[in-house]
């Protein structure tokens, strides 16, 4: 017998935030979440961003055993922005059952036609920096911090339920040169000088450049992505939730923040070091040795995974995404990273593949999110 269960307890979400690990106990391939991070999905003092969402958790049970999960999201300023009813699935993962695939999707459904809702369509997370898009290519590859993993029969699933294609992104493994491009960065240097930029990472530390301008660079975050697909504008304290990620994972030497004389965020580029292998070894705690081996993974990484890469638009055309890249390449070759990635790319933006067009590199993954009328 199948039941779906809402998550309302502190025992259910235990439930909910372990259910994945459970579920890829034996996957080489599958990254866990910041286990605290998934307890704090439906807390509004924890997750800021439930502030314009409305957010429920479902667990899905078979003959007493719990056997899947899913979260319902309703994006208010996504809906006002495209003006259409859309309900989110997020947080999906289940057996290989299609009874238990139709339960947690139709829980979802129905959640969302209590609030009017006509469209359903994921995986979304609650903005660009959530977990989004199903793996439909490249099963044998180990996920990023940033993604998540799925089994081959997950997409498989879903077109067998009616759900059509929707937004899809690809992800690349990037060969690194062996030794700094000085002729590019030289030039870089000149270029800087020409727009009047400084890079903040030269100067200031990551806890500085977040406090003094995490305002600036949010807006040229928002300038650049608020036209992709599901994007929506990171604003208020949504904000400290993505600050406060970046500040526990960010590696200095592999960002760069370029801020003009009127204090506006020009241009940036994050990479990050990967903390994978820590996340694995620990299945996504912190505590309480967890925050070590994240610790080292962030002071001497091996592995790193780009993360974003944006211009304002007044500085569009003029080549400053340029002088971003050739400050984090520099460093990259220097302290000899052994594997560089990409994390999602979305395969209509054209423009974001050409700025990380730096380097040989080869499409390893694809993904995608689905849609369906309810």
């Amino acid at each position: 017998m199948i039941e779906i269960r809402e998550v309302k307890t502190k025992k259910d979400l235990k439930t909910f935030a372990k259910f994945p690990l459970k579920l890829y106990k034996d996957c080489p391939y599958y990254v866990p979440s910041l286990y605290s991070d998934e307890l704090n999905t439906f807390n509004s003092k924890k997750n800021f961003n439930l502030k314009n969402n409305v957010v429920k958790g479902f667990l899905c049970y078979k003959d007493g055993v719990v056997v899947g999960r899913i979260a319902g999201l309703i994006n208010n300023a996504y809906n006002q922005k495209t003006g259409k009813n859309y309900i989110r699935f997020s947080r999906f993962e289940a057996i290989d059952d299609l009874d238990v695939f139709k339960a947690l999707l139709s829980a979802v459904s129905d959640f969302g036609k209590e609030y009017g809702m006509r469209i359903m369509h994921g995986p979304w997370g609650f903005n660009d920096t959530d977990r989004e898009g199903m793996l439909t290519y490249g099963f044998d590859k180990r996920s990023t911090y940033s993604t998540n993993y799925y089994f081959p029969y997950f997409s498989e699933n879903m077109k067998k339920l009616g759900f059509e294609d929707e937004s899809k992104w690809l992800e690349k493994e990037f060969v690194i040169p062996n030794t700094p491009h000085d002729r590019i960065i030289n030039i870089c240097e000149k270029l800087k000088e020409k727009l009047k930029v400084k890079e903040l990472a030269d100067d200031l530390s990551v806890g500085k450049i977040l406090k003094n301008y995490g305002s600036a660079f949010f807006d040229t975050l928002n300038l650049a992505y608020g036209h992709l697909d599901g994007y929506v504008p990171i604003e208020g304290k949504a904000q400290d939730n993505v600050l406060k990620q970046f500040a526990t994972i960010v590696n200095k030497r592999y960002i760069s923040m370029l801020a003009d004389d009127d204090g506006r965020i020009a241009a940036f580029g994050i990479v990050l070091p990967s903390i994978a292998d820590a996340l694995i070894k620990n299945k996504g705690r912190l505590l309480p040795f967890g925050f070590i081996d994240v610790l080292k993974s962030m002071k001497k990484p091996k592995e790193l995974e780009m993360a974003l890469i944006a211009v304002h638009p007044k500085y569009k055309n003029t080549g400053i995404n340029s002088i971003v890249i050739a400050r984090i390449l520099k460093n990259i070759v220097a302290d000899k990273i052994s594997h560089l990635e990409s994390n999602p790319m979305l395969e209509t933006n054209y423009n974001i593949q050409a700025q990380w067009k730096f380097a040989e590199a080869e499409v390893i993954k694809r993904r995608q999110t689905y849609i369906k009328e309810i």
